[in-house]
């Protein structure tokens, strides 16, 4: 059976449950989350949110998308026309290098303009993404496009290459 990544949509704020239930049943499954600040009247606190409200992704044979459909709060296998469509296997691997190298990360709008590059050095190295120069500041902009979501990475210019 050919295992392909794909994109669940789920219940929004459902993310968590719906990712712990799908592992509890052999699914594997990848939700990258990010660490923001959280206020509530008497404190303050650092929390994990999803860094795609309302998606997490799973890696599983098309034949075996019942057992992820079945589960409570996953909504459906992103997709069109009622067909399932595969994320790249480049896009998850550059999303969890972000997530699990020691880099700074935020959300950022869906972009398909830009100058395409490849990160040559530092814990990015080989991540495709496109490139923004703001007031001399240089982000890389890594974009998922099944689920029209990018993030994006402050990197240095002396760190990447055109492609």
């Amino acid at each position: 059976m050919n295992r392909e990544w794909y994109a669940v949509y789920t219940t929004v704020r459902h993310e968590k449950k719906v990712n712990d239930a799908l592992s509890e049943k052999n699914v594997e499954t990848f939700l990258p989350l990010r660490e923001v600040l959280s206020q509530w009247r008497d404190r303050r606190k650092r929390i994990k949110v999803p860094l795609f409200p309302g998606y997490l992704f799973i890696n599983i044979a098309l034949e075996d998308r019942l057992r992820v459909l079945s589960t409570k709060g996953a909504l459906r296998i992103v997709g069109s026309g009622g067909v399932p469509v595969p994320v790249s296997l480049d896009q998850i691997e550059a999303i969890k290098r972000v997530v699990e190298g020691k880099v700074e990360y935020d959300c950022y709008p869906y972009l398909t303009q830009g100058r395409e590059v490849v990160v040559i050095n530092g814990p990015l190295e080989g991540v495709r993404g496109r490139i923004l120069e703001r007031r001399g500041n240089y982000r890389l902009i890594i974009s998922v496009d099944t689920i029209k979501r990018s993030v994006s990475v402050e990197v240095d210019p002396r760190d990447i290459e055109l492609v």
